[in-house]
């Protein structure tokens, strides 16, 4: 009885092929890898950065659209501030404004965390609304919001 090897013939000649030596694709998987891997994780980084600068715009997008209804509604320039802050995070700034009986709220921020501070980004949203009441909000007229407040002090 003639005895056979413990593999099949197909296994034995995939891995050694007339005319190549042994080892000499040996390493090359792990060059690949050191080569792609960099570009793996820029491209990983890019889309981070760009979902975390969509969702700060619909973030202050939000925020603008609120204060608008809030100035609207007759709300205070100190009321639309807490609004734009509590939906658009505590580094946003509001500005507002009025043209005639149109109100304007404008929201702004930087993207928050790691990624703002590598970023010089600015994200801005304006929401319009028409004032509800009768006369003009009071903090469309007079009451200058935080951000207006706190440049009148510099000045």
């Amino acid at each position: 009885m003639k005895r056979t090897a413990s593999f099949p013939r197909a296994a034995t000649a995939a891995r050694w092929r007339p005319g190549r030596r042994a080892g000499a694709s040996r390493g090359a998987v792990t060059a690949e890898f050191a080569v792609t891997l960099p570009a793996v994780l820029l491209l990983l980084g890019l889309l981070l950065a760009g979902s975390a600068a969509g969702v700060t715009q619909l973030r202050l997008e939000e925020a603008a659209r609120a204060g608008a209804r809030a100035l609207a509604r007759g709300e205070d320039a100190g009321a639309v501030d807490m609004i734009v802050r509590r939906l658009a995070g505590d580094s946003a700034d509001a500005a507002v404004a009025s043209d005639g009986e149109w109100l304007t709220v404008t929201v702004s921020g930087r993207v928050p965390g790691a990624v703002g501070s590598l970023l010089p980004w600015t994200f801005s949203a304006r929401a319009w609304a028409r004032g509800e009441t009768s006369e003009p909000s009071a903090a469309a007229v007079g009451a200058p919001s935080r951000r207006h407040q706190l440049q009148g002090l510099a000045a």
